[in-house]
């Protein structure tokens, strides 16, 4: 397919196995540069190493820093990405970056489903702001754990701030990666009297035994999106899958005739 002059969109979501997808991306970076494309956006559902964002410990990289030179090297005119680990990462690039969030669809499943006394909660101090905007569009109240990791993928928590007796608690998270925090969570609310534990996150990166240790815990149901291809030999029915495919559309098409993609950052 002739690429020159071309407004070129090149979606490829730098999940697992994320060495080889990042390579992929970098390459068809480079081949319609090399052809004349007249403009490049990578379209980046998921921003694989966004949590090495900072050097928290001696001798460490920033990968997520890395990562961003070499798109943007590369020969990147923009990057369209979903819900980064922190906001930050966005100022890692030396091009223009549209950071899209997955919330509308997330709230407007859980309108539909009109759970009764329902509370979101933010499973650390980190995620607040984004829970916050949850509990103002769903207009139900807000609760978060306090929680401190003692290792990485492990998280000891603390207390719970908020009233979760006898309510049905909405967990919100950007990611679930092994799972460890988010049932910890659930077990801590349902001996805390929570009628039920729902849980919701834009990446289901779900490594190691996360499918079999969200099959067999209390939690009723994690929403997740398709930034991530799910293990479909793994997959639990307590997994529902919402498709942010057309919210990506609708910036594609907005971008591509320079028109303003603001509205889509708002949760309504």
């Amino acid at each position: 397919e002739n690429v020159r002059g071309r407004d070129v969109f090149l979606v490829q979501p730098t999940s697992p196995p994320v060495n080889e997808n990042l390579m992929e991306l970098l390459i068809m970076i480079d081949a319609c540069q090399r052809a004349s494309a007249q403009r490049i956006t990578a379209v980046v559902p998921y921003y694989g190493y966004a949590r090495q964002d900072r050097k928290d410990q001696p001798r460490v990289p920033i990968t997520a820093k890395l990562v961003a030179n070499l798109i943007t090297k590369a020969g990147t005119d923009r990057i369209l990405t979903l819900d980064l680990h922190v906001d930050q990462i966005q100022g890692f690039f030396d091009i223009k970056v549209d950071h899209l969030f997955a919330a509308p669809v997330i709230i407007d499943y859980f309108r539909k489903k009109k759970l009764d006394n329902l509370t979101v909660l933010s499973p650390d101090v980190g995620g607040l702001r984004r829970a916050r905007a949850y509990a103002r569009a769903l207009k139900v109240p807000l609760a978060i754990v306090d929680k401190r990791r003692p290792t990485a993928n492990e998280a000891e928590i603390i207390h719970i701030v908020g009233e979760v007796k006898g309510r049905q608690i909405l967990i919100i998270d950007d990611m679930v990666d092994t799972g460890g925090t988010l049932l910890a969570a659930v077990n801590i609310l349902m001996e805390k009297g929570a009628v039920g534990v729902y849980a919701a996150c834009t990446h289901p990166v779900l490594s190691g035994n996360a499918y079999q240790k969200i099959e067999n815990s209390p939690l009723k149901e994690l929403v997740v999106t398709d930034t991530i291809p799910l293990d479909l030999s793994k997959s639990t029915d307590k997994i529902k899958v919402l498709s942010v495919a057309p919210l990506l559309g609708e910036a594609i098409k907005r971008i591509h005739q320079n028109k303003s993609v603001s509205s889509l950052f708002y949760i309504k």
